[in-house]
């Protein structure tokens, strides 16, 4: 008799988890789409919905219910799919850099369109347009080079060939000369004259070219496939007059009632069901051990 009680017991456990296990597993249901254009003809024949999703939606959320709408009942009767160009534009500015030989304005602007087309790394593009109060001229870098200088002094009537007497530099046009050599001379006199000859070099730096930065500005622009278009179309039948003063349910009404009646009822009903039979089968069991109690007792 215990064994009958242990394998109930175990019997409810098992449907109990397995009602749980049902219970957590989530019906998968599109998340509702709402049109974002309704037209309707003339005659209220037709209604067209328009949808335009995105990549993260689903189309499954397109409602495909018949509904009723001012005298009609409308079937669906197609589902049209259209790719929707997407038009993506912002304010851009580009900078370019070019070089130039020289910093004259006039010859930098010769240098620079008045438009040029860009494509940004991101794929937009534009013609832009030259904003001349950005225009710079830097200088792009320096040089050096170096001049050999020389020149010559004279030193007349000179009693002996004394090169002590001589000066061992000079300056010349700001640059200091040293003494290289000396050429003496006689004069009918007798006297010594002494051609002193200096040497020295001098380093200047110059500009070897510059830099132009200028910056374009203006609109670009892309086209991308990121939308795509459903158009539900809906064909309406005329409602024939009802015998009642009963107002017709709107559009509404009739998707409250449709949601109503599509609600996971089986998830929530199956567990409570299983619990009872579990109940039932436990009950069972203790009613039996019961009886069989009782049973012994009267036989003793």
């Amino acid at each position: 008799m215990k064994r009958l009680i242990f394998t109930l017991c175990t019997a409810a456990l098992m449907l109990c988890m397995s009602a749980n296990a049902l219970a957590a597993e989530p019906e998968l249901a599109a998340q509702a789409c709402y049109p974002t254009a309704v037209t309707r003809s003339e005659d209220g024949a037709e209604i067209r919905k328009m949808y335009d999703l995105g990549p993260e939606d689903d189309p499954m959320g397109i409602s495909r219910s018949d509904f009723e709408q001012e005298g009609f009942h409308y079937t669906l009767v197609d589902l049209l799919k259209q790719e929707l160009p997407a038009n993506e534009s912002r304010q851009h500015t580009e900078t370019v850099s070019v070089p130039s030989k020289s910093k004259d304005m006039a010859s930098v602007l010769a240098l620079l369109p008045e438009s040029k087309e860009f494509i940004t790394e991101d794929g937009l593009s534009g013609v832009l347009t030259l904003k001349l109060d950005s225009v710079k001229v830097e200088v792009a870098g320096y040089g050096s080079s170096t001049k050999e200088l020389s020149t010559t002094r004279t030193y007349p009537s000179l009693a002996t060939q004394d090169t002590s007497s001589i000066p061992k530099s000079v300056e010349d046009n700001g640059h200091e000369l040293t003494l290289q050599g000396i050429d003496w001379q006689t004069d009918p006199a007798g006297h010594f004259t002494a051609v002193a000859a200096y040497t020295g070099s001098t380093t200047s730096s110059y500009v070897k070219g510059y830099t132009v930065t200028a910056d374009y500005t203006g609109t670009v622009s892309r086209i991308i496939l990121n939308k795509t278009r459903y158009v539900a179309i809906f064909e309406g039948e005329p409602l024939e007059p009802l015998p009642s003063a009963e107002p017709i349910p709107d559009q509404d009404t009739v998707e409250s009632a449709s949601a109503a009646l599509n609600f996971p009822w089986r998830a929530i009903l199956i567990p409570v069901g299983i619990v009872a039979l579990a109940g039932v089968g436990i009950g069972a069991g203790i009613f039996i051990r019961k009886k069989h109690e009782e049973s012994e007792d009267d036989t003793e």
